[in-house]
C-alpha cells in the first residue's frame, strides 16, 4: 500500500498571499463602492439642504441612505467560474467568505460617515439628548445579513446567474415585511419597543441571517434536475 505523506503544517499559510490577491482581484469593487457613495452623496446633499434651513435630519434619512450599500452586498457572493471554482482543491465558500471580509470594513466606514453627518445637522444647544445610535446600527447589520443571506441563498438555486437581481428584491420584501408587520414592528422598530430591545431583536435577526448563510455556502445545492418517475414496468 501507498501512504500519502502528511501536508507540512505549514503549507497553506504559503497560499494565503496568492489567495488575498484572488479575492481582491475578483471583488467587485465598482458595485460595492458606488453602493456606498451613492447613499453618501444623497446624505450629504440633504445635511447641506437641511443646514440652510436649520432642520437636522432624522435617523430615518440614515436608513435610506443606506439602503444602496445593502444592495450592493447582493453581488458579492456571486463567484466567477464557478464550475471551475469547485473543481479546485480550495473550498467554494472561500471566495465569497473573503469577499465578505473585505466588505466589512467599507460598510462600517460608510455607516460611521453616515451617522457622522446627520450628526453635524443637529443644532448644539439642542433640548435632551439626541436619540441613540446603537439601535440604528443593530438594524443596518440586520439588514446587511438578511441581504447576504438571500444572496446566498439565490447563488446556491437554479436562479444563481441572475445573482443579486433576484436576491435584492427579495431580501428588501422581507424587511419590509418585518418592518412593517404589525405582529414584527413592535418588537423591530422603536417606539413602542425600547433602545435595547430593539437592538437584541436585530443582533439575533443577523445572528440566524448569518447562521443560514453558512448552511447555504456549505451546500452546492443548485438543484437543476428533477425527479422522474420511471413507469413500474420498464
Amino acid at each position: 500500500m501507498h501512504h500519502l505523506s502528511p501536508r507540512p503544517r505549514g503549507s497553506w499559510l504559503r497560499g494565503l498571499p496568492s489567495l488575498a490577491r484572488h479575492l481582491t482581484a475578483t471583488m467587485p469593487w465598482i458595485t460595492l463602492l458606488t453602493g456606498c457613495l451613492a447613499g453618501t452623496v444623497f446624505l450629504a446633499v440633504l445635511a447641506y439642504v437641511a443646514g440652510t434651513s436649520h432642520g437636522p435630519i432624522d435617523q430615518g434619512t440614515v436608513r435610506l441612505a443606506f439602503l444602496p450599500a445593502v444592495a450592493a452586498l447582493a453581488f458579492l457572493l456571486r463567484t466567477p467560474f464557478g464550475p471551475l471554482t469547485q473543481a479546485t482543491p480550495v473550498p467554494a465558500w472561500v471566495a465569497p467568505a473573503g469577499h465578505l471580509l473585505l466588505a466589512t470594513p467599507v460598510l462600517a466606514v460608510t455607516c460611521w460617515a453616515q451617522l457622522r453627518i446627520v450628526a453635524h445637522t443637529i443644532p448644539p444647544h439642542t433640548i435632551g439628548h439626541p436619540p441613540a445610535v446603537y439601535p440604528v446600527i443593530a438594524q443596518l447589520a440586520g439588514w446587511c445579513a438578511i441581504m447576504v443571506a438571500g444572496a446566498a441563498c439565490v447563488d446556491r438555486s437554479r436562479y444563481a446567474d441572475l445573482g443579486g437581481a433576484v436576491a435584492t428584491p427579495v431580501s428588501f420584501a422581507a424587511i419590509a415585511v418585518a418592518w412593517y408587520s404589525p405582529v414584527t414592528s413592535k418588537i423591530l422598530t422603536g417606539p413602542p419597543a425600547t433602545a435595547n430591545s430593539v437592538t437584541t431583536a436585530w443582533y439575533a435577526i443577523a445572528a440566524a441571517a448569518l447562521a443560514l448563510t453558512c448552511a447555504a455556502m456549505a451546500d452546492r445545492w443548485h438543484r437543476y434536475t428533477r425527479h422522474v418517475r420511471v413507469a413500474r414496468g420498464l
